[in-house]
């Protein structure tokens, strides 16, 4: 290289194009809105909400990728992520199991039913079965007390759940899961 030829180490535009590849053109446009936005920083939670509605998720890319198209540190974007228990950094499976914990629900053994839960999918609170078919989150009072424990699938609610029934529920589900599947 001569004196002259200056030196191109800037990726920037590259970038940006593998960036909104990522994300795709409805994400992109909503972040290009607050491109003029002197606080556009304050933008950002409403982004990881539009990404995590659209993917399910934040993944990493996808972090990376808001970081660079908002021009805010990946640091910021993933801290951000990290410290609002909304967001997930991890897929979630097809079906969502919420077991009730609150008092009604506790003291009639949803413990035991959670547990059981976690000892058949091999999963502990948070995380998705190995198949991503399952994912277990607690919750704290379904509002049905009278059917205490309470074991919701999506937006199945299993009333008066015993351990004994774990497995049927989560055949159930699997059985669902291959049918989608075809």
């Amino acid at each position: 290289m001569s004196e002259n030829t200056p030196s191109v180490t800037d990726n920037l535009d590259d970038v940006l194009t593998a960036s909104r590849a990522v994300l795709g053109a409805e994400l992109t446009a909503l972040i290009d809105s607050y491109k003029d936005d002197p606080r556009r920083e304050s933008r950002l939670i409403a982004v990881l909400h539009a990404v995590q509605g659209q993917n399910g998720y934040l993944g990493e890319n996808q972090l990376d990728a808001v970081a660079q198209l908002m021009q805010i540190p990946a640091a910021t974007v993933s801290g951000v992520a990290s410290f609002y228990h909304y967001f997930r950094l991890k897929p979630r499976g097809l079906f969502m199991i919420n077991v009730c914990l609150g008092t009604a629900c506790y003291v009639k053994g949803a413990d035991r039913v959670a547990q059981r839960i976690m000892d058949e999918l091999g999963i502990s609170w948070g995380e998705t079965s190995g198949d991503n078919v399952f994912t277990l989150e607690g919750t704290r009072c379904l509002g049905a007390c009278g059917l205490a424990p309470i074991v919701m699938v999506n937006e199945d609610v299993h009333p008066n759940v015993t351990p004994d029934q774990v497995p049927l529920i989560l055949d159930e589900y699997l059985r669902k899961s291959r049918e989608m599947d075809r």
